[in-house]
């Protein structure tokens, strides 16, 4: 087992980590920014080490700086947690040669599903159901034409690169496709560095779904469930629950089956999610794969009982599958609220100052965050400030201990989006399971606005 783990990360997710680690008897490092000098997961790790400016790309995102305060600390690995550098192949790559592991699955597995064209070839290859496509890149306004004939309209322009809805554009007739295209080539390029693009055919009212994976060093994969995004606005997940109300058991069983034959013929190895995007007839299609725990993993954990961060940390240190798991049942329901730091009418980011911060407690309830009363929340980072999690006996109570928790959940000096939260929870078509991609728009009135 590791000596020392450096945290190469910040907020919920660096404490998330830290908390696994002291468990494990693991001392800690953390990285800071100078934005957060005063953060918690400095608070508590064994040793912490200031990388740079308040900007992620001077900090965060600084290999060299990530790097240099893991040899100065002598630890034996990194856990990049999500987002920054957890899905950067050359940063993994870094830290092999580096002679420090990095705790996720492989460069090279890294790069393949990072090229999301390329991930759609494998895992066609493998057996997972995608949606009709152009078969890679589109190379220019011939080639565009010709694909867009074949898929048939609506289709749907994505960034090879991207993710997070950037480099996306949905095409509706011929009259608007050159210009999408230019569109998502020029976003693409800007988010990304790589203008290429690729077409798919776009599915109206999915719900997306995605399967939690879990990969040893000794060939063996499993898949932990699946949990329903379909909440959420502008591709950014609002709430996430597990299991998905509009799943069954024989649907789970062929679809998580498929997923771990995929996952081995690939050679997957530590934590990592397979996304759906599932048509009103209840087909189901891959659309990308997330090679990181994800900010929903606590849904997860509450229904099988399962710690996926000390999973994580145990399969990079070598141990087997069934050791690193332990025994894994599925019981209850769990829901997630991403509570923002945001106006929850505008979406508008809130930074600042928060005076009041009471977590709600009792039965069922678990709040991952870094936040307390006083912190100052930076203008620099990701507008998430807290993960509040319920689980039921089933999804009736899940749905009715969110609704008091959030109720409960006091913070005050900043917006949040709580308020939005409670009108999501209490509309009768969420309560009945009736939800898809765009059940915000539906919700709010907007239209994707």
């Amino acid at each position: 087992m590791f000596q020392k783990i450096l945290v190469a990360n910040r907020g919920e997710i660096a404490l998330r980590v830290i908390c696994a680690c002291k468990e494990l008897g693991i001392s800690t490092v953390a990285v800071y920014s100078e934005a957060d000098r005063n953060s918690l997961h400095v608070r508590f790790a064994d040793e912490a080490v200031c990388i740079g400016p308040p900007r992620s790309s001077e900090s965060y995102l600084n290999i060299p700086q990530v790097i240099s305060a893991a040899e100065i600390t002598n630890v034996d690995a990194i856990h990049p947690g999500y987002g920054f550098l957890s899905e950067n192949a050359n940063f993994a790559k870094v830290c092999e040669a580096s002679e420090i592991t990095f705790i996720g699955p492989t460069a090279e597995v890294i790069e393949m599903m990072g090229e999301k064209d390329r991930a759609r070839r494998e895992v066609k290859a493998a057996g997972l159901p995608t949606i009709p496509g152009s078969d890679g890149i589109v190379e220019g306004e011939e080639q565009l034409g010709k694909e867009a004939a074949r898929i048939g309209y609506p289709l749907i322009l994505k960034a090879v690169a991207g993710g997070g809805g950037r480099g996306m554009r949905v095409v509706r007739n011929q009259g608007e496709l050159l210009s999408a295209y230019q569109t998502a080539r020029s976003e693409a390029q800007q988010a990304f560095g790589n203008p290429d693009v690729y077409a798919e055919r776009f599915l109206e009212h999915p719900r997306h779904i995605e399967f939690q994976v879990l990969g040893d060093q000794h060939g063996k994969i499993i898949h932990l469930g699946e949990r329903e995004c379909s909440i959420q606005r502008r591709h950014q997940k609002l709430i996430e629950e597990s299991p998905s109300p509009g799943m069954d058991a024989k649907r789970r069983k062929e679809l998580g089956a498929k997923v771990v034959r995929a996952l081995e013929k690939i050679g997957y190895t530590n934590a990592g999610t397979v996304e759906f995007l599932m048509d009103q007839d209840g087909s189901l299609y891959f659309i990308e794969m997330n090679t990181r725990i994800q900010v929903e993993h606590p849904v997860t954990e509450l229904v099988t009982g399962v710690d996926l961060i000390k999973a994580q940390i145990r399969i990079a240190a070598g141990e087997r599958l069934e050791d690193a798991v332990g025994e894994m049942q599925f019981s209850g329901h769990a829901i997630e609220c991403r509570i923002n730091a945001e106006d929850p009418d505008t979406f508008v980011p809130s930074a600042g100052r928060i005076t009041t911060f009471q977590a709600p407690g009792g039965t069922g309830v678990r709040v991952d965050s870094a936040a307390y009363a006083d912190a100052v929340i930076p203008p620099y980072y990701d507008s998430m400030i807290a993960k509040l999690i319920v689980k039921g006996r089933d999804r009736a109570e899940a749905v009715g201990r969110m609704k008091r928790a959030l109720e409960m959940f006091v913070i005050e000096g900043i917006k949040t989006s709580i308020p939005l939260h409670r009108r999501i929870l209490a509309d009768a078509d969420f309560a009945a399971g009736k939800i898809d991609t765009h059940f915000i728009e539906r919700l709010l009135g907007t239209n994707g606005k």
